[in-house]
């Protein structure tokens, strides 16, 4: 199921205008140079780019790569929402989806500039399956992106063992959470929380990184190589 292999289109790298660069991406500063300090300790030497796919690596490293991969998907995705807004869309949800895109940009930086050197190259995506000119088509996606991203970081949390990460790790999947119960109630208003992603203990259900993989493959082009993340 992880084989991501083939070619498609690289979304240009949009970044947040200066404003929000400074007000929201140096949000995340002070915390990504703590994690960069913790990660330069330990930098491997290993090539992350083999022929065997993109390498997200071992350990903590491999999670964080993991995580970087869902942000840059859902980054790319939200970019060009807003670049090319779907039919009918109101001023309202443009300021939301406009919030979120920048909030899944800031993540995608967070992680690479904490990764340095032991980043996963950026991912190539295709987005062909989706009607970016259809309101249900994209929030649909919107909805699908978010949920999986949610339950990806309730996954992953048992599998970092450097507890500072965790907390960081609970920060940005709470605004995950977020975006997902807003794109939940625009498309149907009251369904934010219902029980197709909270179970009857009232948790949000979590998936394993193959499981999660293999659902991002569908639009994740690159090769990717996951044998190593721990389970």
């Amino acid at each position: 199921m992880l084989n991501f292999s083939g070619k498609g289109m690289v979304v240009a790298d949009e970044k947040p205008n200066l404003q929000l660069s400074r007000r929201k991406f140096l949000g995340y500063a002070g915390a990504a140079t703590g994690l960069m300090v913790g990660l330069s300790a330990c930098t491997k030497d290993d090539n992350p780019n083999s022929n065997d796919g993109v390498d997200l690596l071992s350990g903590d490293f491999g999670i964080l790569n993991y995580a970087y991969a869902l942000e840059q998907l859902e980054a790319a995705f939200y970019t060009k929402v807003i670049a090319s807004p779907y039919a009918g869309i109101t001023a309202d949800e443009t300021v939301r989806l406009t919030e979120i895109r920048d909030h899944e940009i800031a993540h995608r930086e967070f992680f690479k500039n904490a990764l340095g050197a032991n980043a996963i190259i950026a991912l190539e995506v295709d987005f062909s399956t989706i009607n970016f000119t259809s309101r249900d088509s994209v929030l649909a996606t919107a909805k699908a992106f978010e949920d999986l991203g949610v339950s990806a970081y309730n996954g992953a949390g048992k599998l970092i063992t450097n507890p500072d990460y965790l907390v960081l790790a609970g920060k940005i999947v709470s605004v995950e959470a977020r975006h997902a119960a807003y794109i939940r109630d625009v498309i149907s208003n009251g369904t934010f929380a219902d029980n197709t992603v909270i179970d009857a203990n009232g948790l949000d259900k979590s998936r394993t990184p193959p499981e999660v993989l293999a659902i991002a493959g569908v639009y994740i082009k690159t090769k990717i190589n996951a044998s190593n993340l721990p389970s």
